[in-house]
């Protein structure tokens, strides 16, 4: 009852919301770093777990492999083998945790690692008990691998399968488990607008529920069960009031889908459900501090809406576009969490948007385009037909070239950047060697040996009988996962599973959407007069400017090379791009096999410094040092000058948006290796 007092100031009492569980996605170096970050991050309020694997654990190698060099412990954590799993969650209760596992085309396996870790952990229950205590997410989601991030390695049907039967086996032994967390974020980070966002996630939701349905190996009764599990995993960006309607367009159509598609008729089984990350490549270098108001206006997206509030939030850092944050950085992030939902009044109310016309409005358009380009899609041949086609990749590229030359003529401002770009000296920055962390120089040195440790006392006998079992299941068309378990129990290693699949089932090279993609429609005077230097200097050289786009490494984040390869090509240049996922050796076989004028190497994991000189390396050993290399990727400043003085020709990061800019800039580089005037 209120007090007089209250109700003359009109107070009423509120029952608050439970917030959203609050995550920071983390993982680097070693499994004893991350789980000692991991125990700080808990302590501090954190209410669950969001794990990032390294390169070479999310495509399905071991550290030993020469594909990994570089990038072990780079961009998250290396896992090669169950040893390494116990590591990670020492004395972090597996049965008691919601744990966020951001895995792809090796997610089955490390849910069969994670599962056995919990086993170990309670060897008072069965594995059946301990599994049914589980809950968490895998983010399973390998159409989007295809399309954006890259770290896919199966052809598509198959890769379908494994998501299919992990579905299948967690429904009746993991209930509590998120299977799939079908992820939009990195759609929009390649390109995707708002409806592309919603009708890309919901396609490959199609694919999945199909897949799933058609496998019979989950009853009538239980595809509800299915349905109630999919989660999703999207983008928040800056535009914060179509990202909010984006998100209560997201809860509208799946309720119909799952309705009318599924026939599914308990509505908290078609609720969508969704966690969320802000929007990490919006962030800037230039100007770094503006970050974090952008963090936050993207974070009001996804909690504003009641009817569409996220179930799960990590915030990236401000310092991300520099580099590796600090757990300094981390906790900063989790603080904005915390205040929103703790110091706010944001939980006590019920939807505000509610009645809104003009939310409403945007909402029904979002949906309307939606459902035009899944019907596109499905047309097609749903999801896989789309992505053997090429069509949406090529869709994304093209969305993203119009939104890169938008910012470049000043249509789209992005502060500090291409307006407002005075400012001060900042002290977050005054020591940009001191405001990143560097992941350990060490960490691929421990992960080689603690991988030959572990199969030197493993039953290696026992491994073989595991891995011909998985072999013989993945070629009968048996459920995998209990193949699976054995190999990790068996103590086979991340590379020795994937390696049998890839034996199996073959590997797969996604169209890289370069070739039909849409550049700049008109071409304005600096543009011209690029087109105009590339053809004269190409007159000089004696035929058409050759530029290779290369992306050694297993970083597949191919959007910028996309970029530069769309708009090379735009300004005259014969553009080889052969996609991602290459070696420094067969970069500089392309580079020799199209006598090249220039090599540009793509690389955002931070494996700069191993890879760069193993290109510079074989080019000098092929004749062809004079090539001139030049480098773009989230390079440190310290980083950048070390590339130069090793002979790279130019250095460029993401504050270097104008590409236009850029292709001048590789024009007069290969006029200087080949002194030009």
């Amino acid at each position: 009852m209120s007090t007089s007092s209250d109700a003359a100031n009109g107070a009423e009492k509120h029952t608050k919301d439970r917030p959203w569980v609050m995550r920071t996605y983390a993982g680097h170096s070693t499994a004893e770093a991350s789980n000692a970050l991991y125990r700080t991050n808990l302590a501090k309020g954190q209410t669950g777990l969001s794990v990032a694997f390294d390169l070479p654990t999310q495509t399905g190698y071991d550290p030993d492999s020469p594909l990994s060099r570089g990038e072990v412990g780079k961009v998250g954590v290396p896992v090669p083998h169950l040893g390494e799993m116990r590591k990670l969650f020492d004395q972090i209760p597996l049965t008691e945790m919601n744990t966020s596992m951001t895995i792809n085309a090796t997610a089955m396996w490390l849910l069969a690692m994670y599962q056995v870790a919990a086993e170990e952990q309670n060897p008072d229950l069965s594995p059946s008990e301990v599994a049914h205590k589980l809950a968490g997410t895998t983010q399973n989601d390998i159409i989007k691998e295809y399309l954006s991030r890259g770290t896919y390695v199966f052809p598509p049907e198959h890769s379908l399968r494994l998501i299919g039967d992990m579905i299948a086996y967690t429904v009746h032994e993991i209930p509590k488990w998120n299977p799939i967390n079908i992820c939009s974020y990195h759609l929009q980070e390649a390109g995707a607008t708002p409806v592309q966002e919603i009708a890309y996630a919901m396609c490959t939701a199609i694919a999945v529920l199909d897949q799933v349905k058609n496998s019979g190996q989950v009853s009538d009764d239980d595809f509800e069960k299915v349905v109630g599990r999919i989660s999703f995993f999207v983008n928040a960006g800056v535009r914060f009031v179509e990202e909010m309607c984006k998100m209560r367009a997201f809860v509208d159509l799946w309720d119909e889908i799952t309705r009318e598609r599924y026939g599914v008729t308990d509505e908290k089984m078609r609720r969508f459900r969704y966690g969320v990350q802000v929007n990490s490549l919006g962030l800037t270098e230039a100007q770094p501090e503006n970050n974090v108001q952008r963090i936050v206006l993207e974070m009001l997206a996804v909690t504003l809406s009641k009817k569409a509030r996220a179930r799960a939030v990590q915030l990236p850092a401000w310092n991300e576009a520099l580099g590796l944050p600090r757990p300094w950085d981390q906790q900063w992030s989790l603080r904005l969490q915390q205040v929103l939902a703790f110091e706010s009044d944001l939980l006590e109310y019920d939807d505000i948007f509610d009645g809104s016309p003009v939310i409403q409005a945007k909402v029904e358009a979002l949906i309307a385009g939606a459902k035009a380009e899944i019907d596109r899609v499905q047309a097609m041949g749903g999801a896989i037909a789309a992505v053997d086609s090429g069509y949406m990749k090529q869709e994304l590229v093209s969305s993203h070239a119009r939104r890169r030359a938008a910012i470049e003529n000043g249509d789209e401002i992005i502060v500090g950047v291409n307006k407002f770009d005075t400012t001060e000296p900042s002290p977050l920055t005054a020591n940009l060697d001191d405001a990143i962390m560097v992941a350990d120089p060490k960490a691929e040195e421990a992960a080689l040996a603690s991988v030959a440790a572990w199969k030197a006392q493993r039953d290696q006998g026992e491994v073989e009988t595991a891995l011909a079992r998985l072999a013989d299941d993945a070629k009968s068309g048996v459920n995998l996962m209990q193949a699976t378990l054995a190999a990790a129990r068996a103590g086979a290693t991340t590379g020795e599973w994937a390696g049998v699949l890839r034996e199996v089932f073959g590997e797969f090279r996604a169209p890289t959407g370069v070739a039909g993609a849409v550049g700049v429609a008109e071409a304005g005077a600096e543009l011209t007069a690029v087109r105009e230097a590339v053809r004269t200097t190409g007159d000089e050289l004696g035929g058409r400017l050759r530029l290779l786009v290369g992306k050694p490494g297993l970083d597949g984040h191919s959007n910028g090379a996309e970029q530069v390869a769309v708009r090379a090509r735009d300004a005259g240049f014969e553009v080889i791009y052969q996609g991602i996922r290459l070696t420094p050796e067969q970069i500089v076989a392309a580079a020799v096999a199209e006598d090249v004028h220039c090599v540009g190497l793509s690389i955002l994991s931070g494996s700069h410094m191993e890879l760069v000189p193993a290109v510079l390396d074989g080019l000098k050993a092929a004749g062809m040092g004079d090539v001139p290399v030049i480098v773009g990727g989230i390079i440190p400043e310290s980083d950048g000058k070390a590339l130069i003085d090793l002979g790279v020709a130019a250095v460029y990061t993401p504050k270097d948006f104008g590409l236009t800019e850029i292709m001048a800039g590789i024009v007069q580089v290969i006029r200087k290796a080949n002194d030009l005037a």
